[in-house]
Parts: C-alpha cells; sequence; structure tokens
C-alpha cells in the first residue's frame, strides 16, 4: 500500500510541474553546474539526454544578458546563475542572476585587472577561471591571483586570500588561469606558484606543494581533477611542466611525470581511464600513463604515446575513447587502448568546450557555433550544428534541460523540450 500510494503522489507532482520547468534530477547538486567542467569534473551532464537537434523550434533562447568580457564559465544551480566578468580593464565583477529570467539578484566587485604578456593578448587580460560552488558559498579566483569566496545568497564578501602577499610569490604573467576544486571542507587551487589546499570556511592554506616558482613560466593553466587510482582517492594535477598524483590530505607527491610542452603551455585538465591519466599538450603529445601500487609506492608507466596535440580544449571519454578538440583546430577520437586515432576532422574555431550524456557530444565552438555530435569512433558524426554567438572561450554549462552559453559580451540561455 505504501508503495502504491507514493506511486500516486510521483504521479500527481509530475502532473502538477509546468511544461517549460527545467528537468532537474533527483539529486540537486548533481543537476546544477557548480564547477569547471560540470560537477563530476569531466564533462558529463547528469539525469537527462541531449537533444536530437539544435533547430530553433527544438531548442529555444529563454533570456539573455549583456555584460562585460570573462572567459570564465557560469556556474548554475537551481534558481540562480553566478557569471564573472571584467570591466573597464580595472575591476573585476561577480553576478548573481535570476535563473528563470535573468534579473540581476546581486553584484559584488574588486578591483583586479592585469595586462598579460604581448604574445597572448588575443586572448584578452580579463578574468580566467571558472568559480566553484558548495551550494552555500561561491569561490571565484581573481585574475590577479586572489581567491575569493563570496556568500551566495547575497553576495557578502566572506574572505580573500591573495597569494602573492600571503606567499610572496610573484604575480603570475597569465594570470591565476586554474579553476578552484572543492572536496569536503576544502578548496584546491594551482596559485601562488603551486598547488594549495585552503580551508573554505577561513581562507586559511593548510599546505602548498608543487612549486613551480611562479612567473612568466610558472602557475599552472590546467585545473586539478579528483579520482581514485587503484582505489586510493587523489588529485590528478597539471602544472607547466609535469603530471602529479597528490594526497589530498596532507599533499605527498605520489608520483609525477615531465610532460613536454612548448613554453610550459599544459593548459588542458587531465582526465582518468581506468587506472590511467590520459592528457595532451601543446608541443608535446597525447600521453597515456598506467598507475600501480606495491609494498615501495607508486609506480608510473607510459603506456602510449601520441604526436597528436591538444591546446587548451580538454577531453571527453566515452567507452573507452578520447575525444579531443586540438591546437590544429581538428576534432579526433582517440583509442585509448591503443593510442591509435580513429578519426579527425578538418579544422573548426581555436577552441571547444564539450559536455555529454555518454551517447552524444554538444560542443561550444570559439567561433560561437554549437555543435551536437554522435560519439562514434568509427566516424565523425556531426548531427547539427548552430550559430549562436560571435566569440566565445567559456565552458558551456548545462542543467537540466537547459543550456548556458557565456559568449565574450553576453550570456543566453537555451532550452530544449
Amino acid at each position: 500500500m505504501m508503495k502504491q500510494n507514493l506511486l500516486l503522489t510521483t504521479c500527481l507532482i509530475l502532473l502538477l510541474v509546468p511544461k517549460n520547468t527545467p528537468l532537474v534530477g533527483a539529486d540537486p547538486v548533481k543537476s546544477s553546474w557548480t564547477q569547471w567542467r560540470g560537477p563530476s569534473r569531466d564533462g558529463f551532464i547528469q539525469g537527462i539526454k541531449l537533444p536530437e537537434s539544435l533547430s530553433e523550434n527544438r531548442l529555444k533562447q529563454i533570456w539573455q544578458v549583456k555584460l562585460s568580457p570573462s572567459y570564465s564559465g557560469p556556474i548554475v544551480n537551481a534558481d540562480r546563475v553566478f557569471v564573472t566578468e571584467t570591466q573597464d580593464k580595472k575591476n573585476e565583477v561577480v553576478r548573481a542572476l535570476d535563473r528563470k529570467t535573468g534579473q540581476e539578484l546581486w553584484k559584488q566587485d574588486w578591483q583586479g585587472a592585469m595586462t598579460v604578456p604581448f604574445f597572448a593578448k588575443a586572448n584578452g587580460d580579463w578574468i580566467r577561471a571558472t568559480p566553484a560552488f558548495d551550494g552555500e558559498r561561491l569561490y571565484v579566483a581573481g585574475i590577479r591571483d586572489v581567491l575569493v569566496c563570496l556568500d551566495a545568497d547575497s553576495g557578502e564578501e566572506l574572505w580573500r586570500l591573495d597569494f602573492v602577499k600571503k606567499l610572496g610569490t610573484n604575480l603570475p604573467a597569465f594570470g591565476f588561469a586554474s579553476s578552484p576544486l572543492i572536496i569536503g571542507d576544502h578548496v584546491f587551487v594551482q596559485a601562488g606558484g603551486g598547488l594549495c589546499k585552503v580551508d573554505k570556511l577561513s581562507g586559511e592554506i593548510q599546505w602548498r606543494v608543487l612549486d613551480d616558482g611562479g612567473g612568466m613560466f610558472g602557475s599552472a593553466f590546467s585545473s586539478p581533477y579528483y579520482a581514485q587510482l587503484n582505489g586510493e582517492p587523489q588529485l590528478i594535477v597539471q602544472t607547466r611542466t609535469k603530471l602529479a598524483g597528490i594526497d589530498p590530505e596532507d599533499g605527498k607527491i605520489l608520483w609525477s611525470q615531465k610532460i613536454p610542452a612548448f613554453r610550459g603551455m599544459n593548459i588542458l585538465t587531465p582526465t582518468v581511464y581506468k587506472n590511467s591519466v590520459f592528457t595532451s599538450s601543446y608541443g608535446g603529445g597525447s600521453f597515456l600513463f598506467t598507475t600501480s601500487k606495491n609494498e615501495s609506492g607508486w609506480n608510473l608507466a607510459e603506456t602510449w604515446t601520441n604526436k597528436t596535440q591538444a591546446y587548451m580544449s580538454s577531453p571527453i571519454i566515452i567507452d573507452g575513447h578520447a575525444y579531443l578538440h586540438l591546437r590544429n583546430q581538428r576534432f579526433t577520437c582517440i583509442d585509448l587502448e591503443t593510442g591509435k586515432d580513429r578519426w579527425t576532422t578538418t579544422p573548426f574555431g581555436k577552441y571547444w568546450s564539450c559536455v555529454t550524456d555518454g551517447e552524444k557530444i554538444l560542443a561550444l565552438d570559439q567561433k560561437g557555433d554549437l555543435l551536437l555530435i554522435r560519439a562514434k569512433p568509427e566516424k565523425f558524426d556531426l548531427i547539427d550544428r548552430r550559430k549562436i554567438a560571435d566569440d566565445s572561450w567559456a565552458h558551456i554549462a548545462v542543467s537540466g534541460n537547459e543550456i548556458f552559453v557565456r559568449a565574450l559580451k553576453d550570456l543566453s540561455v537555451y532550452r530544449w523540450e
């Protein structure tokens, strides 16, 4: 009888939900877009399948707001969207917007601008990293190597950690580019010339490892990834010169491996496949390293290497294959068991951000094209393509049946039925 009543109640709730209500999964944290590359930090969306078409009849724009430039991806929960921007080349701004309408709920700002080296000027002098959200607080990485904690309800600044002042390190030449990672009561950031574990309530640094000295060839571009290898949790961290596994409790370096790259351009977020780690670098190639552990400690072996070079885009891994946008602006599929390329396309834009439901890949091209792709190792299967922006370097976000696109000068929300 209890099961029958529960089923009846569930059916009544579903009947009462308005047709255009976002289809949010049972777990609000998993269905929200809380950090760089989504809830699991690997580009996978939760609890819903991507649409079969990107046509205007199928995928409709709900609202759009104009903003100043930013490379930060939007953060989304059940009722609001958090975005960043750099105004007038001097102030960093964080806004909370109503998810349904785009109306501003609060705004917080601080002085936070710098000039990047001339050869990176084409990629702008504005805020770069995507914030992280724990359900109550928003952690924002400012370009001048500061981490700011904001109350998500009010926008009140709760604490600020200036790594340059705190640690006496150099201002990073390219700014704070690595996106924060929240695990339990701590925030992990590649800032202050290394990897830091920060108490998320107080802003106090617990430890710092992987000292890279900061400056022109220090300060990571890549963002840390949390995974289990051989049954043990660890942070997978890529600096400008190496790939490493770090114990999240005490900061112990479990293993490390040099990664060749032109001017230290190890940019993408490394990804785990089984007990192996996949990465790819500009000027280096693509690599799969397999970890193992015995009585003497951790071991790392190069499973294979491939001449294919990524740039800024991070991979999507589906059924033993890595789908990756490359330095030469092409999109490729790599068999992770063999290291062989399955196929490679003709060129697109300079950067892609990708999400997947495990069957299809939704990619936002830097030129503003939205692409829907069937994940097939046999061939490149482009289902649909639609122009939705002029220029976009921020990571796309998907929550429920809504897509959030942060173009360089605006934020747009699209919904499919």
